[in-house]
This record gives structure tokens, C-alpha cells and sequence, in this order.
């Protein structure tokens, strides 16, 4: 009963009760009996790949709208006529943001090979100088991960990328803040076969490759199961145009990391989800088209 809540926590006035509910409890078990009923007409779900495509499966008996925002594996390409400090800066923002945790965070990194050197160089100073600890300090960069799994995932990404002859010019290893910590990491010279280059990272380590030519990394960037975003640093007018074409990503942000609000069509293509998040267009899952046809003849 919204009259016995604190002022603060009273609902919007006007919202009849039952309209907005939470739930809380074991995840598998509420989603399935919410997939598994017919009332349900619609979903919408924010999370892995893996997750969705169990939920999409559990929705199909009852044919559920469905709206998902699922992984991503963000391509981020640096072309040699880009502001190199610039350059650096958004792929601090990139990649860094939430610690790595970000399913926008920019994983791949490809530079063209003119400016390479000179980008790395910025970024990994850029690295260096991230600070690592609790997040309730205000000038904290990089927190803690999410839990074991995730610096073990880290870690093994790491090993196998230097394995196969990546170098580690930045961290590597887990910080000493803690158990669930880990140091903002820098891989560069990692070719395509390694798992950081195929899997989603979710966590502060960030691989670096050079390119020679726009097809060549457009055909790289889009060898992957995954397209939410992709992030482009140019300043090449036409080349921004052909490169927002040619990617295989449901958004693509061109000098520039922010790119999410309200009026946004956020969503991906391929593996990365179903439907749009915002918009007029995040309201087409949750409406039904009707066709009426009368005959007015006498």
C-alpha cells in the first residue's frame, strides 16, 4: 500500500497498484515461470548471450515478444589521421568505464599502423596512471570485479593472449587492493586467435593490434558473433560515412564514447540482442499492429 511508504518512497501519483512490481528472489526460478506463462506477452532482458538465448528457448511455447540487450565485444578503430591524444582519451573512456565491466566497453582495439606506436605509447601512460580501490572514494578509476569468476576469466585471457605472442606493456596481474582486484592491463601485438580477441572481457584489460588498410579491419571488426557497438576515431568525413555502413553493429560511435539517453535507439545486431532499448522504436516489442477492414457498401 503506497500510503504507508515514507514520503520518499511513495509511487508516482496517478500509478494504479500491480502496474510497476519487484520481484526478488532465485533469478532461474522466477524467470521460468514467467517465461513458461501465457499471461506474459512480453520480455525484456539485460545480460549475457548465453542467458538470453536460455530465455528466448524457455519463450518460444507461448511465442513472447521479446526485447534483448545481450554481450557485446566492441571494436574500437584508430586511423592514422586521428588526433593520437584524442585518440587515447576515448579509448580510456572506451574501455576503462565500470572497470571493463560494460557490455559498450571497447575490447578490440585496432589502430592503423602509421600512428600505432605513438598511440600506444599515450594509452599506456594513459594505463599507468589509472587509480585502482574502493569505489565509494571519489578518484577511484577501476573498482573491484564482479567476483572469482571474473578475474579467473581475466587472468586466463591474459595468459593465453602472451602465449601466442602478445606483450604486456601494461599490469597483468591482479592488484593488490584485494582478492576480486585487478591491475588495468595493456596487451598489445595480440593477434586475432586469441581468446581476448574472440570472447567478451568484462574487466580492465584492454588488447591492442595494428591494421593496413580500412577493408582489412572492417572484415576483422565484424568476424565475431557479437554487434552492439563499435567506435570509430577519424576525421575523415567519408570514410566516417563508409565505415558506419560497412560495420555490423546496431551503433556506431564516431569520435566519441557516449551514446546512450532516453531518445536512443540502443540495441545491437546478430548475437547481441533482439528489438530496441529506448526511443519510439523501444516500444514496437510491447505493441500489437491491428488490421481493420470494413466495407461501407450499401
Amino acid at each position: 500500500d503506497a500510503g504507508h511508504l515514507p514520503a520518499a518512497r511513495q509511487l508516482p501519483q496517478g500509478l494504479p497498484a500491480g502496474v510497476f512490481n519487484v520481484v526478488t528472489g532465485k533469478a532461474a526460478t522466477i524467470v521460468g515461470r514467467m517465461c513458461e506463462d501465457a499471461r506474459v506477452r512480453a520480455m525484456s532482458f539485460t545480460g549475457s548471450t548465453e542467458i538470453g538465448r536460455l530465455i528466448a528457448s524457455q519463450c518460444a511455447p507461448t511465442m513472447k515478444r521479446l526485447v534483448m540487450e545481450l554481450g557485446g565485444h566492441a571494436p574500437l578503430i584508430v586511423f592514422a589521421d586521428a588526433n593520437v591524444e584524442k585518440a587515447a582519451d576515448i579509448a580510456i573512456a572506451a574501455k576503462f568505464a565500470t572497470s571493463g565491466q560494460d557490455c559498450l566497453a571497447a575490447n578490440r582495439i585496432y589502430v592503423e599502423r602509421p600512428a600505432l606506436k605513438a598511440f600506444q605509447e599515450a594509452f599506456a601512460a594513459r594505463i599507468a596512471g589509472l587509480k585502482v580501490g574502493s569505489g565509494m572514494e571519489p578518484d577511484t578509476d577501476i573498482g573491484p570485479l564482479m567476483h572469482e569468476r571474473a578475474v579467473a576469466k581475466v587472468e586466463e585471457q591474459v595468459a593465453d593472449a602472451l602465449k601466442l605472442g602478445a606483450r604486456l606493456a601494461v599490469g597483468g596481474k591482479r592488484h593488490a587492493a584485494g582478492p576480486l582486484f585487478f591491475q588495468p592491463t595493456l596487451l598489445t601485438d595480440v593477434p586475432d586467435d586469441a581468446l581476448i580477441m574472440r570472447e567478451e572481457t568484462f574487466g580492465p584489460v584492454a588488447a591492442v593490434t595494428a591494421f593496413d588498410s580500412e577493408e582489412e579491419v572492417v572484415a576483422r571488426a565484424n568476424d565475431t558473433e557479437y554487434g552492439l557497438v563499435a567506435y570509430v576515431v577519424t576525421e575523415n568525413g567519408a570514410r566516417q560515412m563508409r565505415l558506419a555502413r560497412a560495420l555490423e553493429y546496431g551503433m556506431v560511435a564516431v569520435n566519441r564514447v557516449k551514446i546512450t539517453g532516453g531518445p536512443i535507439p540502443f540495441g545491437g545486431w546478430k548475437q547481441s540482442g533482439l528489438g530496441r532499448e529506448g526511443s519510439r522504436h523501444g516500444m514496437e516489442a510491447f505493441t500489437e499492429l491491428k488490421y481493420l477492414c470494413i466495407d461501407t457498401a450499401a
